[in-house]
């Protein structure tokens, strides 16, 4: 299996240290923020790794290398004009497309068992699995729900056509997701680079052609890291023990 970090911001949020490194370089405990998302990947024994590249890529792509030192086998994926989640994705599919692979933003922090998630994604069939979390600001951030069967009937405001299994449940996206290469189908297929997002474009045309879309509820330790404030306080936890890793 193969895996896409998804590299490429400007991390705005995170200047001025972003005036002068690509996000996925800025320190969190010690280690560039992309070595936690790489050995997440490692440890579960998934060692092709493909990373988009915009920000600063080239220092990105000096820090890793081939990604030996990692234990990795990198390839790298330039994007001179920013193509959000659905044109990087598209972009990078002669090196995804033919088997199952998985998608990880470089800005999360994530304690998640990645062999309980494949065995979901393999158990459902399912097209795409997004690992989904409770938070009571869902709403705000853009929600979607589940039904008692994990799958998606609502994302975003695009309704599936099936009717729920039972009761569903709102909950929100974690950046990691496991696909297969049938989303490309649903992407724009012209051959033409071009800027597009997973969540705004792609998974509400599966969901409302009722693509098998399902949602993976984790409640384990989760934080993006997209502020300096998230960042710090992710650090202390890690520090004081409140958090762990086991991969890191």
């Amino acid at each position: 299996m193969k895996a896409m970090v998804l590299a490429a911001g400007q991390g705005t949020r995170l200047r001025p240290i972003t005036e002068r490194l690509p996000k996925a370089l800025v320190p969190v405990a010690g280690r560039p923020m992309i070595d936690y998302a790489l050995l997440l990947l490692r440890h579960y024994e998934i060692r092709e790794v493909i990373i988009n590249l915009h920000h600063f890529g080239g220092l990105i792509e000096a820090y890793l290398g081939d990604g030996g030192r990692l234990g990795l086998k990198i390839t790298y994926s330039n994007e001179p004009e920013l193509l959000d989640t659905g044109g990087g994705l598209l972009k990078a599919k002669p090196f995804l497309d033919g088997d199952t692979f998985i998608v990880i933003n470089t800005d999360v922090l994530i304690y998640l068992n990645l062999a309980e998630l494949i065995a979901f994604h393999k158990n459902k069939n399912a097209c795409a699995t997004l690992v989904l979390r409770a938070d009571e600001n869902a709403d705000h951030y853009g929600s979607m729900d589940v039904d008692p069967t994990g799958r998606l009937c609502r994302f975003l405001n695009t309704k599936a056509p099936h009717a729920p299994s039972g009761p569903i449940e709102k909950l929100m996206f974690t950046g990691v997701q496991i696909l297969e290469p049938a989303v490309f189908a649903f992407m724009n297929n012209d051959g033409k680079p071009r800027k597009f997002g997973t969540t705004t474009q792609t998974y509400p045309r599966m969901v409302a052609a009722g693509e098998a879309l399902y949602g993976f509820r984790f409640d384990g330790f989760w934080q993006d890291l997209g502020t300096p404030e998230r960042i710090k306080f992710v650090e202390e936890k890690l520090a004081s023990g409140r958090a762990a890793l086991h991969y890191a």
